[in-house]
């Protein structure tokens, strides 16, 4: 094992490249059972250093590859993270930044006008043809046209929620419907 990690290190350090110092290249070694072996010509079984076990941040218990807590820890550890999450949700600052994006909002509903959405794009046109279509527009890009949050543009793609009226024409446009409406009203 010294052996190898000797040569593990001695592989890492750059070397020098003038002719007279490359017989010296190799690290010195003693003669050890692996490398009378080599020079007899018989096979060297390789040796694999094991991996460490994955073990529990919370409690020590070991657990699979990838996971930094057992299921009893991560419950716990979810509920830290979640209430300090709440609590972080209620500083001031987060407040004031709620506030100012539900004050957006309902101004932009207050300044809406009914009669700018197309006679062709009603609620029914909305469930039937641009909410099937939105399953195939990225998230982001609905969260990005519509300035919502990643949740709410969840539950748009998902049809759990159907947005303010004022977002459908929008909608259609991600969706590529409102290009195919136009030609059949002979707007294009």
């Amino acid at each position: 094992m010294a052996e190898y990690v000797a040569q593990e290190i001695w592989s890492s350090v750059s070397k020098p490249t003038s002719a007279s110092k490359l017989a010296r290249q190799l690290i010195a070694t003693r003669l050890t059972q692996r490398r009378r072996r080599s020079v007899k010509g018989s096979d060297v079984p390789s040796v694999k250093a094991p991996k460490p076990d994955s073990v529990c941040c919370g409690c020590g218990k070991i657990v699979p590859r990838g996971r930094r807590y057992c299921q009893r820890c991560a419950a716990t550890a979810t509920n830290e993270n979640f209430d300090a999450g709440r609590k972080r949700a209620q500083s001031p600052e987060h407040l004031a930044k709620r506030a100012s994006t539900m004050l957006r909002h309902k101004r932009a509903i207050q300044n809406w006008n009914p009669s700018d959405l197309p006679a062709w794009l009603t609620r029914e046109v909305y469930a039937k043809q641009i909410q099937p279509a939105l399953a195939r527009v990225p998230k982001s890009q609905i969260r990005a046209v519509l300035g919502v949050s990643e949740p709410y543009s969840s539950n748009i793609q998902a049809g759990k929620r159907i947005p303010h009226q004022r977002h459908w024409q929008a909608l259609a446009e991600l969706a590529g419907i409102l290009s195919k409406a136009r030609i059949l009203c002979g707007e294009a």
